[in-house]
């Protein structure tokens, strides 16, 4: 009997044993730097993966590259500065209220009570910073590398098209990517660059990249989804509250959480400070703030409603028509240099993310999930953690995230289809559930399965406001188009301060 004991408590502490070591290596593992939702950076999001290459079928040549990128890491915009400014002053707050109803702070951090924001000083913001222009480089110079037959051409800029929204931190994102992607092929200075375009268009009309500035719907829809997504945080952001008041000992409040939440991803992803802000909250809590950003994203900028990604309706026309093009000239065999082998556009996370539910990617559904957007039917939020999910932020549109179309050229006698496409999402190849969850997709079904869909509704009938709406008067017509050609000119002068 005792022999039995004895081999069940040693049965019991291995497996105490196992259990201790697998969390402890769990704790370890978590880099809060790739859970920060749409403010992680492009590394943390890679995870240093850079080469998950998937070969082309035998024969078939790259002929054109489409690519659509978000701008690299930037600062914080002036409106968040002043939340940070603000939460300096609530902290101080805290602190002294504490102090003065006798309340001891040895629970307190000691980085919290001499805290001062980092951009107190700062009088703009949004910047591309340098980390940001690092990361697009890099990609600049990984894209060549990658498709040297593509880019062995001269620069002109009709052969390799870069285009960026008047937003200063997209322009520079794709000069720091040009630098990268010719680096080496010009005559200036030491590192032999070369100048090269970028072209613009004006903010107020620009429904290629910001067409969610030049969507009425979508405008009044964001409008008045913003409260109830708000409502949708409180439990996540109640529960936080109440822990750490019990942890720290400090009276904090919903609004105190949610700006703590917002200087951890700050400090991580700009300053590389772990242990500061993101240092307050567990592991647990991480996950569920991590899931209500990526909620918010759902809901207001992918999955959450067709709006949000039929409005990019434009740009995806535009790629499928710049690989007509490129079919055009190779069956046309023109001369290299005469016709264009690549389309670079660099814009933001309002771009990229709906861009991506476009060709319907990150799916929880799947191919069935692809079926329910063709349909225009609404999809479930991301389940909540400790469930998986595959819709996160830090995946879909990172800092520098992009998504690639490569169009290939492949011997007539060999495949049945002689132009494949396919999708590079963060350099990664990604399976598409539109064609069948194929990484290369004949072009004729790309444009039948993922595109033609899209294709019922045009950008001015989707987006104009109010369409169900009887026939306004003379009068209020008149009004009416003076506050749209007010408000062009106001957005032409007045960027968004809390775009991504």
């Amino acid at each position: 009997m005792a022999a039995r004991k004895e081999i069940f408590m040693a049965i019991f502490l291995l497996i105490f044993l196992f259990l201790f070591t697998h969390l402890r290596a769990e704790e370890r593992s978590f880099d809060v730097k790739q859970h920060l939702s749409t403010v992680t950076r492009y590394g943390a999001a890679k995870g240093g993966h850079y080469s998950n290459y998937v070969p082309a079928p035998d024969g078939c040549i790259p002929i054109h590259l489409n690519l659509v990128a978000r701008h690299g890491t930037r600062a914080p915009t002036k409106k968040r500065i002043k939340e940070l400014n603000n939460l300096e002053n609530q902290l101080q707050m805290l602190l002294s209220a504490a102090a003065g109803n006798g309340l001891s702070l040895h629970k307190v951090p000691s980085w919290l009570k001499g805290w001062k924001s980092p951009w107190r000083e700062k009088v703009n913001g949004g910047e591309l910073i340098p980390e940001g222009e690092q990361e697009l480089y890099d990609l600049g110079i990984r894209t060549r590398k990658l498709f040297p037959d593509l880019f062995s051409d001269d620069y002109h800029p009709d052969i390799y098209t870069i285009k960026a929204t008047q937003i200063p931190r997209a322009s520079a994102s794709a000069v720091a990517f040009g630098m990268g992607l010719f680096s080496g092929r010009g005559n200036l200075g030491l590192d032999h660059h070369r100048a090269f375009s970028v072209v613009s268009e004006s903010r107020a009309s620009d429904t290629m990249l910001r067409f969610f500035d030049c969507c009425q719907r979508y405008e009044d829809y964001r409008k008045n989804q913003e409260p109830e997504v708000e409502k949708r945080k409180e439990p996540v952001l109640d529960d936080i509250t109440k822990s750490l008041t019990e942890r720290y000992g400090l009276n904090f409040t919903r609004q105190h959480i949610s700006s703590l939440w917002f200087l951890c991803k700050q400090e991580a992803s700009l300053l590389d400070i772990t242990d500061q802000a993101c240092g307050m909250f567990s592991q647990s809590e991480v996950a569920l703030l991590e899931w209500m950003d990526d909620m918010e994203v759902f809901i207001l900028k992918g999955y959450g409603n067709s709006l949000n990604y039929r409005m990019g309706v434009p740009l995806l026309q535009d790629i499928v028509q710049s690989m007509e093009k490129a079919i055009t000239a190779k069956e046309e065999k023109r001369v290299p240099g005469s016709y264009e082998k690549a389309r670079l556009r660099f814009a933001h996370a309002e771009t990229v993310l709906p861009f991506t539910c476009l060709l319907g990617l990150f799916l929880e559904g799947g191919h069935h999930g692809f079926k329910q957007i063709q349909r225009e039917q609404s999809l479930q939020l991301p389940p909540r953690p400790p469930a998986t999910r595959i819709w996160k932020g830090s995946a879909v549109a990172p800092f520098a995230g992009n998504n690639m179309l490569v169009l290939y050229s492949c011997p007539a006698n060999n495949l049945s289809d002689e132009y494949l496409v396919q999708v590079l999402h963060n350099e990664e190849p990604i399976a598409m559930p539109g064609c069948d969850g194929l990484h290369f997709c004949p072009f004729q079904m790309f444009k039948d399965k993922i595109v033609a869909p899209h294709l019922e509704h045009d950008f001015n009938t989707l987006c104009t406001a109010n369409v169900e709406e009887q026939t306004p008067s003379p009068e209020s017509s008149k009004l009416s188009l003076f506050h749209w050609l007010f408000s062009l000119w106001n957005n032409d002068k007045q960027p968004r301060t809390d775009e991504l």
